[in-house]
């Protein structure tokens, strides 16, 4: 019998699954099917807890092409024995349907039962209750425990908890709390948020792949996407309003870091990252990307892309308060919503416009908005209508939403690699991070907009992606009729695959496609292309550099070229 574990991890919050922490393994199945592995592990769990005797708890199974995930909901204090036993359930489970002989029970008993009480930490969950009684924000790590956000926040010790009673609930409070996920655009948003809530008179705290910020103050770099940076950000006593990037990754691995949101915002779902967790379909993707409609009451608005199919049609699943934005409303879905008098952000006669109750209005005009450049980056409206739709559920009034969106610059001081614009001698340079299918059609009708002489293209992609995503990629960049195109390698993301095996690739589709092999060149690294590129450049032509790493490198290299000589 084929079973092979991909993984077992804890589930630290409302997760793909449910609303409640628990433990999940992820199981690859090649020759069982798995309505009798489910059947046989549910066996075993109920039979473990009763032998432990752990109350009943509850469990649940999602299949996907290839496995199955297995889930069991535990509290938040038993969570690593929770791991243990879902690993044992599934090992006698196994032994079961292969006929070996099964793990003998009495020993592991006595181990879960020792783990169990050594885990078990009932302050922790005496404050987790009071808690929630008092409508306090409750986070807790393996390392601090705390309550209230920003300047109103506790924390503690975990091995330091206090009773209930000794704390002072009346001084805890929340901030208003926003959460950005997608497939492109994060970043943008969330810093395009923090730039309106700055203009609303607040502290903004954001995280991101690329930092922790509260207000101008960075307070780490890194890839701060995931729980560990919400819960640093939220309980700084300089945070007055806060917008989490939260990731793909962090949602599956672990589950949304917050338990309660003011809005969540969904930028848009497409094929990127698949084959993670299970997840192997832009349909599943969807499902992963709005867990973060977990975090919402029923009062909360869940903020969607009305241009985006997956998220319309993931949307008929939902009792959520939606408000929707886009930039067709004179058709489809969003034109329907705005008839039935939705509360929406959209585009309109080249304004962005707010509506709430059927009453329309104006906020901004779109070339006034630096990251437009000029209207003609239609893709960055988009990300505008999403910052200002979540920024308005926060409490932004009018005022500030113009005010922030014409404040934000968008250059690489302030947005770097995201779609910043340099220009020098009749030489275009856009630097992007677009790295998928989706990502590179956003950018073509700005690229297109330039009307350059030529376009030089440099491109990468990490070796984790599946080959059709890669694939996709390269047709997509093509489509920007590329007059040279640079292939560089991205060192330490090969992931698995040989060196220049991804160039490689790369070049093939694109020949595939029309492009001449004698336009095609080879590099070792994204800096090695750009100066490629750099050196050959002429007035009137474009580079378009999809620099996915060595980020900082590339700019300075585009820095010294634009410099006044």
């Amino acid at each position: 019998m084929q079973i092979e574990v991909l993984d077992s991890r804890r589930l630290t919050g409302p997760n793909l699954f449910w609303d409640w922490p628990g433990a999940v393994l992820d199981v690859a199945l090649s020759d069982v099917p798995a309505e009798r592995l489910v059947l046989a592990w549910r066996g075993e769990v109920r039979h473990l807890m009763d032998a432990m005797g752990w109350d009943a708890e509850r469990t649940i199974s999602r299949q996907f092409d290839g496995g199955v995930s297995l889930v069991i909901n535990a509290p938040i204090d038993v969570l690593y024995t929770a791991c243990e036993l879902n690993e044992v359930a599934l090992r006698r489970a196994t032994s079961g349907l292969s006929g070996e002989p099964p793990i003998e029970l009495e020993p592991v008993i006595a181990s879960l039962k020792e783990q169990l009480e050594e885990e078990r930490n009932p302050a922790l969950l005496a404050l987790q209750q009071a808690a929630a009684a008092h409508g306090t924000p409750f986070l807790w790590d393996d390392n601090e425990v705390s309550v209230g956000f920003g300047e109103t926040a506790i924390v503690w010790p975990a091995d330091q908890l206090p009773a209930p009673g000794s704390v002072n609930w009346q001084q805890t409070g929340s901030v208003p709390l926003g959460i950005v996920t997608g497939t492109n655009g994060k970043s943008t948003t969330v810093r395009l948020a923090a730039a309106i809530l700055a203009a609303a008179g607040l502290r903004a705290g954001i995280t991101s792949t690329d930092y922790i910020r509260v207000g101008e103050e960075i307070l780490d770099r890194g890839d701060y996407s995931g729980p560990g940076g919400a819960r640093t950000l939220l309980r700084h006593p300089r945070s007055e309003a806060v917008v989490l990037e939260v990731a793909r990754g962090g949602l599956l691995r672990r589950g949304i870091g917050v338990e309660r949101a003011d809005g969540a915002l969904i930028t848009n779902i497409a094929a990127d990252h698949l084959g993670d967790y299970g997840i192997n379909t832009v349909a599943e993707m969807a499902a992963a990307k709005f867990i973060v409609r977990r975090a919402l009451s029923e009062d909360a608005s869940l903020i969607l892309n009305a241009d985006d199919p997956e998220s319309v049609e993931f949307s008929a699943t939902l009792s959520n308060r939606i408000t929707w934005f886009g930039l067709q409303p004179d058709e489809g879905f969003l034109h329907k919503h705005l008839q039935n008098n939705g509360k929406a952000a959209f585009l309109e006669d080249g304004w962005l416009m707010l509506s709430a109750d059927g009453q329309p209005r104006r906020i901004v005009a779109a070339n006034d908005i630096p990251i437009t450049f000029g209207g003609v980056a239609r893709y960055n409206i988009s990300n505008a209508l999403a910052a200002m739709a979540l920024c308005h559920v926060l409490g932004a009034d009018d005022r500030a939403l113009a005010t922030g969106l014409k404040a934000f610059s968008g250059d690489a001081g302030e947005n770097p690699g995201r779609g910043n614009l340099f220009e020098k001698g009749g030489v275009r340079i856009f630097l992007g991070f677009a790295h998928n299918e989706h990502g590179i059609r956003a950018i073509s009708d700005t690229v297109k907009a330039f009307r350059s002489q030529r376009n030089i293209v440099l491109m990468g992609q990490a070796g984790d992606r599946l080959n059709k995503d890669i694939d996709d990629l390269v047709r997509a960049v093509c489509e920007l009729k590329p007059d040279r195109l640079l292939a560089c390698e991205l060192p330490g993301y090969e992931r698995g695959r040989a060196a220049k095996e991804v160039p490689e690739r790369i070049r093939a589709v694109a020949i595939g496609e029309g492009v001449s092999e004698n336009a095609i060149r080879l590099f070792a690294s994204p800096p090695e292309g750009v100066k490629e590129a750099l050196a050959e450049a002429v007035s009137g032509d474009c580079l378009v550099l999809l620099a996915l790493t060595q980020r900082d490198e590339v700019l300075d290299l585009i820095r010294d070229y634009t410099a006044d000589s």
